[in-house]
């Protein structure tokens, strides 16, 4: 992984706040996150660059090196992307004032459209949710949206007209949502095997899902009784009055209801971002990028379970190199989430 420029606004953000804390609530992270991008800047650049202590954190003198390096590069690179985006619109038509988006993943619109109109006040967001990638990517192709959030499953990548673009964001484990009374509700991480006795629900999603699913229980031992494909709203009610046991998403919080790890990540999920490049909003493509970023930093940041999870698991969570492709984030099998 390279030095990037949010790396540095990392740094100099850590610095100048004296706190992980304090920085993660100005950056809009987790902590458990930016603890574990911090630990990858230090990586990159051979050494520490803060000590910490009870009264929070200061620079070494690799980090002083960086901050004060930092102050000179990121004002010029501001600047330079000023004058670009100048030029850009002396040739370019404006870019829209009101974008529509797309998403399989009910849970991130609230957040995401928040953090989008905080960058961008003037801006009309639109929102079409649908289980399926497929349909989304279709939509987005034919120009009736203006951008997708969606996961994916397996290593077939993404979805739709290889003319769209597509961004990884955040890959995830998959966790499994029990009711709060459960046996095994206060365990730190459970097996497949620990459930091999109980039904099973999940949301219903495009490809191979429900294959995925059975081939990780036969690998931990077992056959599932079955699997409930239904709305989350109805695996939601299947898990709280004890139907069933549901597949969620690692970010999910909901009343009276618990999320356990599953030991050895079996199922994975891999969020992602899509447009057309050729499209009239692909200009707000960056800025909708770390809406994005931010919206899905705020549900990580609300559960308690999956902060903790990804302090220890550092190599999940946010993309390293959200730019680029889907790649070895694609190598185990995964399976849709409530």
């Amino acid at each position: 992984m390279d030095l990037e420029l949010r790396h540095l606004r990392i740094v100099c953000t850590i610095a100048a706040s004296g706190s992980i804390t304090k920085a993660a609530g100005e950056l809009g992270i987790a902590q458990p996150a930016l603890t574990a991008q911090l630990r990858r800047i230090e990586r990159i650049l051979g050494g520490p660059l803060f000590d910490r202590d009870h009264r929070g954190v200061r620079t070494t003198p690799l980090g002083d090196l960086v901050v004060t390096r930092a102050q000179l590069i990121m004002p010029a690179v501001a600047g330079l992307l000023d004058d670009a985006a100048r030029l850009r619109g002396a040739g370019r038509t404006a870019v829209p004032d009101q974008v529509s988006i797309g998403s399989s993943t009910s849970s991130i619109l609230a957040p995401l459209i928040r953090r989008l109109t905080e960058s961008l006040p003037e801006l009309t967001v639109g929102t079409t949710a649908s289980w399926s990638a497929d349909e989304l990517a279709l939509e987005l192709g034919a120009g009736r949206l203006d951008f997708c959030v969606i996961g994916v499953c397996g290593g077939s990548g993404p979805p739709g007209d290889p003319g769209l673009e597509w961004r990884t964001f955040s890959v995830d484990p998959v966790f499994v949502l029990l009711p709060a009374d459960h046996a095994l509700a206060g365990q730190t991480e459970v097996t497949l095997a620990d459930l091999a006795d109980a039904q099973w629900a999940a949301t219903p999603g495009d490809g191979c899902f429900e294959t995925c699913f059975t081939q990780a229980c036969v690998r931990a031992g077992f056959t599932p009784r079955s699997l409930y494909v239904a709305d989350a709203a109805s695996c939601i009610e299947m898990v709280a009055s004890g139907t069933a046991v549901a597949l969620c998403q690692a970010t999910r919080v909901l009343p009276g209801l618990v999320t356990v790890p599953l030991k050895d990540v079996p199922l994975r999920w891999i969020h992602m971002i899509g447009w057309r490049p050729e499209s009239s909003v692909a200009a707000l493509a960056d800025t909708f990028h770390r809406s994005v970023d931010r919206a899905h930093a705020d549900l990580v940041g609300r559960s308690e379970v999956y902060s903790s999870w990804l302090a220890e698991h550092p190599a999940f969570g946010p993309a390293q190199d959200p730019a680029g492709p889907i790649g070895a984030a694609a190598l185990h099998p995964i399976t849709p989430t409530v």
